[in-house]
């Protein structure tokens, strides 16, 4: 049987290098870890890490929005909503690289509009409004990364 502590360490390396597959055999053992697809061995590293990054994120977020002009503190104050990220991943703003972006400054929403996609782990997520309203900003750019809890937009509530 494989000891735990070197199976660890195989997850470890096999996700720092964005490893799918690792097969690996020797006169005693024989171990094949796949990451993805219906094999989840490797998800629990990646769920671990995500874990010690958000205290650190609400000030690199606000950092983030005071340099574009924004304070969250202020916007929150003239009645506007956000929309935060559910999850870690990436943030796509279209549904492909051909297509128009899901919503813009300005445009209206309802509860069930989608407003994105973030893409964690090849699974891609709808993002929605989950508010009627008009759209005052989109905080982040196609293709950036965000954290949980982050905001996305700014809406103006009905």
């Amino acid at each position: 049987m494989i000891d735990i502590r070197k199976l660890k360490e195989l997850v470890r390396l096999m996700v720092e290098n964005d490893l799918s597959e690792l097969d690996l055999q020797d006169q005693q053992e024989t171990v094949t870890i796949k990451r993805g697809g219906q094999v989840v061995v490797g998800a629990p590293m990646v769920h671990h890490a995500p874990a010690a990054i958000p205290a650190a994120a609400p000030s690199a977020a606000g950092s983030r929005e005071e340099a574009e002009g924004g304070d969250s503190g202020g916007a929150d104050a003239a009645g506007l909503v956000p929309i935060t990220s559910p999850m870690v991943g990436t943030v796509y703003l279209a549904a492909n690289p051909e297509s128009p972006p899901f919503v813009t400054s300005g445009a209206s929403v309802g509860p069930d509009t989608n407003v994105c996609l973030i893409e964690a782990m090849k699974v891609f997520s709808e993002i929605k409004a989950e508010v009627a309203g008009t759209i005052e900003r989109v905080l982040v750019t196609n293709g950036q990364a965000v954290q949980y809890g982050q905001k996305l937009f700014l809406v103006r509530p009905n």
